[in-house]
């Protein structure tokens, strides 16, 4: 049993982690934290500082500005930490890899099991296209609710396509702004965004005559969830450092 103190409980995310922890086996939520006080049947802290209660790993689904107090109560209290939020700052970024000499942090930009397998996937396709004249592009999709673009999905995709070849790429957001034909060292990166759209990218590897495209789509925010929970029991017992999804996927595939 891997027992989870949940930041961010009351929020969508915390909501559905808690509903999967129900019943359930391998998790126990044992204590939330929140700006926001709601009831719930684990005991409930306004800030981490104000937590009393030892868990094995937090996971943390609330906002960039309280990841920082977030890490310093794991590390006072020696307990591995989860962070799911996404659009941190390069102070937060460096507060983490300071946490992960002391503590296991796990990062990720986004906590799909299945994005992360494609970042995979578009390395190797990258790795074999790019020289042969193959052109990528990115294609990103969410509600009409989401303010920044492009996701931090795609900027995931983008690295890891541009990391497999050694960096040698530009990215291009708008190709309004000038009147040019794309060189092939571009990777562009365009956005849409409208309705409920949970989450979708494709990554477009556009060739003579042909074209490989690899999609995902997200149809909830579950998938999230699980990869949350998933990180949280690989997490569990693991010595200091900083992990990610690369490395729950190696002990599956």
């Amino acid at each position: 049993m891997t027992k989870i103190i949940l930041n961010g409980y009351s929020g969508k995310m915390g909501q559905t982690i808690r509903r999967m922890c129900d019943g359930s086996s391998e998790f126990e939520v044992v204590a939330g934290i929140a700006k926001h006080l709601e009831a719930a049947a684990f005991p409930v802290f306004s800030s981490p500082a104000e937590c009393g209660v030892a868990g094995d790993v937090i996971i943390d689904f609330s906002n960039a500005s309280a990841v920082e107090p977030l890490l310093q109560f794991a590390l006072d209290t020696k307990t591995s930490v989860v962070i799911c939020t996404t659009g941190l700052s390069e102070e937060a970024g460096a507060a983490i890899i300071s946490a992960s000499k002391e503590i296991a942090v796990f990062r990720s930009a986004n906590m799909s099991l299945g994005v992360n397998l494609l970042a995979q996937l578009v390395r190797k396709a990258a790795d074999v296209l790019y020289n042969t004249d193959f052109d990528i592009e990115i294609l990103e999709k969410h509600h009409n609710l989401k303010i920044d673009a492009p996701s931090g999905t795609a900027l995931l995709l983008a690295d890891a396509i541009n990391a497999q070849l050694g960096g040698s790429l530009t990215y291009t957001y708008d190709r309004s702004s000038s009147r040019q034909r794309r060189e092939h060292n571009e990777l562009g990166i365009h956005a849409v965004r409208g309705g409920t759209i949970v989450g979708e990218h494709s990554v477009i590897f556009a060739g003579e005559d042909e074209v490989l495209e690899f999609t995902h789509i997200a149809q909830s925010k579950a998938v999230f969830a699980q990869g949350a929970l998933k990180a949280a029991a690989f997490l569990k017992g693991k010595p200091a450092g900083l992990y990610d999804m690369t490395h729950v996927l190696a002990g599956i595939i």
